[in-house]
């Protein structure tokens, strides 16, 4: 028998749905057809009658099935030393081929069908995400339980996929933005895990062999280590039977290597040499993990310093104020091994030290006086509003959000209560997390000529 429990809450509250910060950004969407804030919407945690567990939100809008999914800790981290790029390039082997489909037939089948069917890989997941219209429902699941279960790994799709990743790594090696993101990995996480770029390098995706795909799979898809969210014209007990069937031949538990919980790396200046107009600046504080009881805290502080966009002082001083840059911005990056508060801009080469020493500056000042009554305010209204409406745009990104709820520990309820969490936080709360986070040295990364 299939399982299930559910919370029920206002339409209104899913404007509080998005996990806050640069975690992840994840939004509801037109499918659940937001008419008013009294109409209500259920979340329900299915278990299929093979254990499976999913959060399941019907919708009958459309005739529509939306299903996101993620193996926990099977990111790059679970990347062979050596083979850096193993996960990335199985995001883009599962549908070139599985069972007794080859490649062609099997992509072909997928546009037939009209199934959207794509994989991504993290730091610290590899996701997948799977939408199908319900008349082709049984076909389009079959492909998703071979995709998962049986892929093919034959030569010429592995080769041509190989090489369309050397191909876009050898092109980000002259890319500023790139180098800014490789930079700022190593400077802040040294000799861990996450240094290591997501896609490889030119030599490790050409190491890459069928068994390192095989054995990526094998061991970092389980049953243990799966998050599912589904949204759409599918009850429970369909979804039960569903989830076994895409799902239940997977291991048990995944095998996985221990990674080790790392604080980013603070006090260094860095920076990478390259001839181009604009330099690009990166700095880096210490974060505050999604569970932490003040991560909201943080999160309105983060909000008034960088992370409000054109209301943001960082925006204001460097945009507004000077004109030095299109835009700068601050985030907060939670991991499950580091958390970390970034910060960053790009602006004219001779204008670059400038706009170090204001970040520095605006930085410096968040710390010591905190925001105002007026910006904390601003900040509890935009984020409890404006932010997540913004962001309600498909039945694919309110799965994604179940995930995230998962991925979180965040509860069923969570969603209910994420407003009064918000509502709560105080002026106290805000300065002391800014003095918290703000007070450290940070580390500073460019790229482009030295700023001076």
């Amino acid at each position: 028998m299939t399982m299930l429990a559910t919370t029920t809450f206002p339409r209104a509250a899913l404007s509080t749905a998005l996990r806050a910060g640069a975690v992840l950004s994840f939004t509801f969407g037109s499918a659940l057809a937001f008419a008013t804030a009294s109409e209500a919407v259920e979340i329900q945690e299915v278990t299929s009658p093979g254990g499976i567990k999913a959060l399941l939100v019907e919708d009958y809008t459309n005739p529509l099935i939306a299903v996101n999914f993620a193996f926990e800790g099977a990111g790059s981290t679970a990347d062979a030393p050596g083979k850096e790029g193993t996960g990335a390039l199985l995001t883009g082997m599962l549908d070139e081929g599985a069972g007794p489909i080859e490649s062609a037939q099997f992509q072909s089948k997928l546009d037939e069908l009209g199934v959207s069917l794509s994989f991504d890989v993290g730091l610290d997941n590899f996701t997948g995400s799977f939408r199908t219209i319900v008349e082709n429902e049984d076909e389009a699941f079959d492909l998703l339980r071979l995709a998962l279960n049986e892929p093919r790994f034959d030569p010429e799709p592995v080769a041509r996929m190989k090489a369309q990743f050397v191909t876009n790594i050898v092109a980000s090696l002259n890319d500023p933005g790139e180098l800014a993101g490789k930079a700022w990995r190593q400077a802040v996480f040294p000799d861990h895990p996450y240094s290591r770029p997501t896609e490889g390098t030119a030599q490790t995706m050409g190491a890459i062999t069928k068994e390192d795909l095989q054995s990526f799979r094998t061991k970092g898809f389980a049953r243990g280590n799966l998050v599912v969210g589904v949204v759409g014209a599918i009850d429970a007990a369909a979804l039960g039977q569903r989830l076994d069937t895409v799902f239940g031949t997977l291991a048990e538990k995944p095998d996985l290597p221990t990674v080790p919980d790392v604080s980013p790396a603070m006090g260094k200046t860095v920076n990478v040499p390259l001839d181009v107009p604009q330099t690009s600046i990166q700095f880096a504080l210490p974060g505050v993990k999604r569970d932490d009881p003040d991560f909201f805290a943080a999160y309105l502080m983060n909000h008034v310093l960088g992370g409000g966009s054109f209301s943001s002082r960082l925006y204001q001083e460097i945009r507004e104020k000077r004109g030095l840059a299109y835009g700068a911005s601050s985030y907060l990056a939670s991991y499950d091994h580091s958390a970390v508060l970034g910060a960053g801009t790009a602006t004219r080469a001779d204008k670059a030290q400038e706009s170090v020493d204001i970040i520095r500056a605006e930085i410096k000042r968040m710390a010591e006086t905190g925001p105002s009554p007026e910006e904390l305010a601003k900040a509890k209204a935009y984020v409890t509003g404006a932010y997540a409406i913004q962001n309600l745009d498909s039945s694919l990104s309110i799965a994604s959000t179940l995930v995230g709820i998962q991925l979180d520990r965040l509860g069923i309820d969570y969603i209910d209560k994420r407003k009064d969490l918000i509502e709560a936080v105080t002026m106290e709360d805000v300065k002391r997390m800014g003095q918290k986070l703000l007070s450290a040295d940070p580390s500073v990364i460019t790229v482009g000529p030295a700023a001076s």
